[in-house]
């Protein structure tokens, strides 16, 4: 499998498994409806899990425009190949959202409120502050990163046996740090989303909350830089 073509698959299964368990949470008529912040925070560890095993040994898995690259400002990726990455980070992510949407149609009919609807697709915080959700945003994907980076093979990227601590990770920071904004800490999983809700044919579902979209990628993009930075010095 081409590396192209395992980013967007590994990237397709976090968002419409990750995506998927939020829609079976908040959607009206689920059988998963208000199942609550830890149903959301498991099921989106277990699609990182899931993403990164099945695209490790073909692409290293990066899977996340932030991790891609801090990776190439490491200098453990080159810089040419970071636009094919995130291109097809942005189409699975874009693939996954179509595919949750198409499966929970009918909830999505069934829930009146435009928020719920927008909020299955990506990112909304909590307590609307530009500054203090890029802060979140940036701190939440240092974390990560910096995280990964201990976790990964210096030249070679995620292996499939780090697939696992790499959940964790997720787990963890959706626990700690995610309710501020949700923690996007990856570009692809909320723009692309975001751009699906915007033109599919939702009934009812008010803006996409462009306004915000800024958040979620300048906020995971400099905290990458960061732990890149971090990492070097430690």
């Amino acid at each position: 499998m081409s590396p192209f073509l395992a980013e967007m698959i590994g990237t397709a299964f976090i968002i419409v498994l990750g995506d998927g368990v939020v829609a079976n949470v908040i959607l009206d008529k689920s059988k998963g409806n208000q199942g609550g912040w830890i149903t959301i925070t498991m099921g989106w560890a277990m699609a990182v899990f899931i993403g990164v095993y099945s695209a490790a040994q073909y692409s290293g898995a990066h899977l996340n425009p932030a991790i891609t690259f801090a990776l190439a400002l490491k200098g453990d990726f080159p810089w040419e190949q970071v636009p094919t990455y995130i291109t097809a980070q942005m189409l699975g992510a874009m693939a996954g959202a179509f595919l949750v949407w198409v499966i929970y149609k009918k909830h999505f009919d069934a829930t009146v409120d435009a928020a719920t609807k927008l909020g299955v697709f990506c990112t909304i915080p909590a307590i609307r502050n530009p500054w203090y959700n890029f802060l979140t945003e940036f701190a939440a994907t240092l974390v990560f990163v910096l995280a990964v980076f201990f976790i990964s093979k210096p030249t070679t990227g995620l292996g499939s046996l780090d697939a696992l601590p790499v959940a964790f990770v997720v787990l963890a920071i959706g626990l700690s740090l995610g309710g501020p904004t949700g923690y996007a800490i990856n570009p692809a999983r909320d723009l692309g989303p975001r751009i699906m809700h915007a033109i599919l044919p939702i009934s009812h579902k008010g803006s996409s909350d462009w306004r915000y979209s800024w958040i979620p990628i300048a906020g995971p993009l400099t905290g990458a830089a960061a732990a890149a930075l971090l990492f070097y010095y430690l």
